[in-house]
């Protein structure tokens, strides 16, 4: 049965498109103390904390592999509209919309049995289950949430390096990031061409979406060979 690998990239809205109310709420924590550099770092950091939250930003990007053909496409909004014509294993796609975007999406998700994710049930599938009732984009899997302690449909990496979580936040099997679990079984680095998720947004307003979609990819690629390493060397351990 086949199954999905994917990721996704989000970017914060500009603070103009809040109102006042909400610009309140969003930096309330920055206020409560006094002015100064203290204040403003609280600020600069609730800020970059906005793209992670699907009611202050949007998706901008979503990589997506096969996990048996490693083939795939990278849906990415931008500006320029003419699909990558390459013809390699991979199809990057631009798309005007971010309602757009999530239908293309899941019209792909609706054809796999399986999905495979790092931090996705934590992140990535509640994010784009939020932006799609937003923006009234049917979805078609409903099932990736589902029951924690299982890896199917869903088998999310992060938990399963974790064991759900054994250990908690100190403890031997702490969750970390995918840069680092790659470094440390000896697999291509996503960050390895220097750019992280924090550059995005930046990234975003330059105009630079292909860069963003490649950056996607590259989790995406190193998402297929840590589970590729999982089933080898630890699925089924209980």
């Amino acid at each position: 049965m086949a199954t999905l690998i994917f990721d996704i990239e989000t970017a914060a809205f500009p603070l103009d498109a809040f109102d006042d109310v909400q610009r309140e709420f969003l930096f309330r924590e920055a206020e409560k103390l006094p002015a100064g550099e203290a204040r403003e770092a609280r600020r600069a950091e609730l800020a970059r904390q906005l793209s992670l939250y699907p009611l202050t930003a949007q998706v901008v990007c979503v990589a997506m592999l096969n996990a048996d053909t490693r083939r795939g496409q990278v849906l990415h909004l931008a500006d320029d509209f003419a699909e990558d014509a390459g013809g390699g294993p991979v199809k990057f796609t631009p798309l005007a919309e971010e309602a757009e975007l999530l239908g293309e999406f899941w019209d792909t998700a609706r054809k796999y049995d399986h999905v495979v994710t790092f931090n996705g049930r934590g992140f990535d599938v509640p994010f784009l289950y939020l932006r799609s009732a937003i923006l009234d984009v049917p979805v078609t899997r409903k099932d990736w949430l589902g029951y924690r302690f299982a890896t199917e449909p869903h088998c999310d990496l992060a938990e399963q390096f974790t064991f759900y979580n054994v250990s908690g936040r100190d403890g031997a099997a702490r969750r970390f990031n995918l840069d680092f679990y790659c470094k440390v079984f000896g697999l291509p680095s996503p960050k390895a061409a220097g750019v992280t998720g924090l550059d995005v947004v930046d990234l975003l307003a330059a105009g630079r979406h292909r860069e963003i979609a490649e950056y996607c990819l590259r989790d995406v690629q190193a998402t297929l060979e840590l589970h590729r390493l999982w089933r080898e060397r630890l699925a089924g351990i209980k």
